[in-house]
């Protein structure tokens, strides 16, 4: 199998699908492309990617539901393409579970760079894996179970389980994220060092894109995202994680 990373690029139109292919594999991608939603569903059951680029404007099926559907099911990290210049309308494709975007017309040397940023913050995550053959006193130790308020997550396979031990999909962002404050729980973590968290001293992202994770982690963490009890805003300060975390080794 090729160690390359595998991009899928997913755009309807060829005049911008096919050079952006042929450009990113100058830099070592292996790049395979699809015209529209179906063709993306397609080639994700045929193969394995590293990453999605996704035009949020398609025919039929559109990059909104079609990232959606990634983050939930496939926690593959995706960037968006979007011709939208509305901040409002860039945060609601980071809050279906993008991983960044980039607006259109773009410089694909910036597509390139935050391909890479988000490869290196998808790479850092623990993933499930064999028992690793190195011997024991050099092995990584594995990642801790944390359990609150009924919940479990199981940070080395990115499993998170409400209290009726129901699982709850969570996207490459909402995993660094809930990594970050279960880790700094009941401190006040300002949006800045969550970035820095979550994302790194790389992070070509802007800090607003935090309030648009919170709000999808509470959507999935609190019986009333409205009157979050867990998830809680500290205004002009930033946010914090309330709740009483037990951590434990697997």
């Amino acid at each position: 199998m090729s160690s390359l990373s595998r991009i899928l690029i997913v755009d309807d139109h060829p005049s911008i699908r096919e050079p952006l292919a042929s450009y990113l594999e100058r830099f070592d991608f292996e790049v395979e492309t699809a015209a529209d939603g179906v063709a993306m569903r397609q080639k994700l059951a045929q193969r394995d990617f590293s990453l999605i680029v996704l035009d949020v404007m398609m025919p039929g099926e559109d990059g909104l539901s079609l990232c959606r559907y990634v983050a939930e099911h496939l926690k593959i990290p995706v960037i968006l393409l979007t011709a939208v210049t509305e901040q409002a309308d860039r945060i609601a494709g980071l809050e279906v579970g993008a991983d960044d975007y980039v607006l259109k017309p773009f410089d694909p040397r910036e597509l390139v760079a935050r391909i890479r940023s988000v490869l290196r913050r998808a790479r850092s995550a623990p993933m499930p894996m064999p028992v690793s053959t190195l011997p024991a006193l050099v092995a990584e130790p594995p990642a801790p179970v944390y359990e609150f308020e009924g919940w479990t997550f199981d940070a080395r396979a990115r499993r998170l389980s409400d209290p009726q031990c129901d699982e709850v999909a969570l996207s490459t962002a909402e995993y660094q994220l809930l990594r970050a404050l279960v880790d700094h729980a009941n401190r006040v973590l300002s949006r800045a060092r969550l970035l820095d968290l979550t994302q790194g001293a790389d992070s070509l992202n802007f800090d607003r894109s935090i309030d648009s994770q919170v709000s999808r982690l509470r959507k999935k963490l609190e019986p009333d995202p409205r009157r979050p009890s867990m998830l809680k805003t500290v205004r002009g300060d930033g946010y914090l994680f309330s709740a009483q975390v037990t951590i434990r080794q697997p």
